[in-house]
């Protein structure tokens, strides 16, 4: 997979985001206006921010297409959006897919295919029977036909589109062994070699043992935790985590102080990508705080 050295922000929200950190930053003395804080770029060899914060597309692009399907992974690209954060279950049957709720009536028409299947948990449906829900209507007639993808098919549409992945392994405690079962599908997919594991992927969970458990089987596959541990925690976390993804909530910047001063197990600084914000939010959290990213 070849990457650019620089990759554009320049439309959708990601022009949007751009114009807010622009935009009221103040002036210098004398009435000179001062410059913008940068708008991150990204380095072609490790995905590592070059001067401000790196843009995620949470679940795709999903203001703009159903989350979690391949036309949110087309919606983030033809905005530019580099990077996209997704969510990973598992069927019945031992696949793996593409979507964020334990259950599948919110983004699908489960319950008019499966009437008699409440409450319609991801875990109690095989892939095949899955793959019969359309997954878009309920966003817009014309998403009408989407699909829930499988991590196969996701990782395949973002290699097609050279996009990178911040994968979340939803539930952990629901679906024993996921860990590696991911990682198979990673090495399967072909995203287990140095230019995916150097520049376009992140895996990351709630569950701290399954991020845990991501490292022990692949050291070089850098990971995020994600919530806001406490600061006592976070020299242990830093052992396996390269990431700590914080909700906006709470947020402040003698914690973000405290993530940024210890290293994680890349030999490089940690990171601070923080989410459940607006793009103003974002903005103020980056000046504020001085984040490394942001998942919008």
């Amino acid at each position: 997979m070849l990457r650019s050295a620089v990759r554009s922000a320049a439309a959708g929200f990601v022009l949007l985001f751009a114009a807010v950190l622009a935009a009221d930053a103040g002036t210098g003395s004398g009435g000179v206006d001062a410059p913008p804080p940068p708008v991150r770029l990204v380095s072609a060899q490790k995905g590592l921010p070059l001067g401000g914060p790196t843009v995620i597309a949470h679940r795709g692009a999903a203001e703009y297409a159903p989350e979690n399907t391949l036309a949110a992974v087309d919606e983030a690209d033809r905005r530019d959006v580099e990077w996209v954060e997704n969510d990973v279950q598992r069927t019945k049957d031992g696949k793996l897919v593409v979507i964020h709720d334990a259950t599948l009536e919110r983004t699908t028409d489960a319950e008019k295919v499966y009437p008699k299947r409440s409450p319609w948990r991801v875990g109690d449906f095989t892939a095949a029977e899955i793959a019969k829900l359309d997954a878009g209507s309920w966003f817009g007639k014309k998403f009408a036909g989407q699909r829930v993808p499988t991590l196969a098919s996701y990782l395949d549409r973002l290699d097609d589109n050279d996009q990178s992945l911040l994968l979340e392994i939803k539930n952990p405690e629901k679906y024993p062994g996921i860990e590696k079962q991911v990682i198979g599908q990673l090495r399967a997919s072909g995203w287990l070699d140095a230019t995916h594991v150097m520049d376009g992927l992140v895996v990351q969970s709630f569950g701290v043992d399954a991020v845990r458990e991501v490292h022990k089987l692949r050291p070089d596959v850098r990971t995020a935790v994600l919530g806001t541990p406490s600061r006592a925690e976070l020299p242990e976390y830093a052992r396996f985590a390269d990431w700590i993804n914080p909700p906006l909530k709470g947020l402040s910047s003698s914690y973000v102080s405290a993530v940024h001063s210890l290293w994680g197990p890349h030999a490089e600084r940690l990171e601070v990508h923080t989410w459940g914000v607006s793009a103003g939010q974002a903005k103020r959290a980056f000046i504020a705080y001085g984040i490394d990213g942001v998942i919008l």
